[in-house]
């Protein structure tokens, strides 16, 4: 079985190959070619952490991902992950990779296939809410599906940080980051709403991965009543984001994102609010994995 660390995943991962793996794997699963189930959540009370399980099949292919998230570790990083491949026609064991960047990576891909269906052509302006690792993959992948001019960060600790070292502008709230901006990425652990739509400015496209679970907000009821939403999986995302769920109360539908053709657009006119909210599924590491282990 082959064992592949993080260093030896960094080699053979990059977000220019899997942008469309990603774009790949979620129309597979919109046109329900994939078997997945929705994620197991085990609870760890004790240390307010989550475990979660995640199998998929998809294509010949056969994995799984096991996944911590602790919102409130100490260290330089929340979510810790292993995914086990097999060989689908005998059970054997493959391969097992460490999974946390493929993690960070292969949700700032799912946002970058959204961004491209939904976004302007004309879209120069980026704000990311968030400075922690998808906050750094999520400004990458932009970059790589829009002519990126302007990024404006916010975050409530490490933003000014993040701004000189990737060159960006540190913004002094989440407002000033917001407004007027073309793209906005929110990538925060926050569990109470951290964007407001009457920050967010006519035709702007907003990727929202956080807040994962049904009691737990990232965005305000204002702007999920007013944008038009789409999810990676309508089956996950009504049962695990609070902001889905509260966008359905308010009336508004749900659609996958994989329903979307590649190189199509379905705006439906220049200020219309797009908006797609990531939960993550396993489809994207199973395919993620698959890339990195040259299937």
């Amino acid at each position: 079985m082959r064992v592949l660390d993080e260093p030896a995943v960094s080699a053979r991962l990059h977000m220019a190959t899997l942008i469309p793996a990603i774009g790949r794997a979620l129309r597979a699963l919109a046109a329900g070619s994939v078997v997945q189930p929705v994620r197991t959540i085990v609870p760890i009370a004790e240390h307010r952490g989550f475990l979660g399980s995640m199998p998929a099949y998809v294509d010949g292919h056969l994995g799984v991902k096991l996944v911590t998230f602790y919102p409130h570790a100490t260290g330089p990083h929340t979510h810790h992950a292993v995914i086990l491949m097999f060989d689908a026609a005998t059970g054997a064991p493959q391969a097992m990779l460490d999974g946390r960047l493929i993690t960070e990576m292969r949700t700032a891909a799912a946002s970058a296939v959204a961004t491209d269906a939904l976004a302007r052509r004309d879209a120069h302006v980026l704000a990311i809410l968030g400075s922690g690792v998808q906050a750094r993959s999520h400004l990458e992948a932009m970059r790589l599906v829009r002519d990126i001019r302007d990024v404006r960060v916010w975050s409530p600790r490490h933003a000014a940080t993040f701004a000189r070292d990737h060159g960006v502008h540190a913004a002094a709230s989440a407002e000033a980051a917001v407004r007027g901006a073309d793209i906005i990425c929110v990538a925060t652990s926050a569990q109470q709403p951290v964007l407001h739509g009457a920050w967010v400015a006519p035709g702007a496209h907003i990727n929202a991965v956080g807040a994962t679970r049904p009691d737990w907000r990232e965005l305000d009821d204002a702007l999920v009543a007013r944008a038009t939403l789409f999810v990676d999986s309508a089956e996950a995302a009504t049962r695990e984001s609070g902001d889905v769920i509260a966008a359905l109360a308010a009336g508004r539908t749900a659609t996958e994102i994989g329903t979307v053709a590649e190189g199509a657009s379905t705006r439906r006119g220049a200020d219309e609010v797009t908006l797609f909210k990531s939960v993550g599924v396993a489809v994207e590491d199973v395919a993620s994995a698959v890339l990195v282990l040259g299937g």
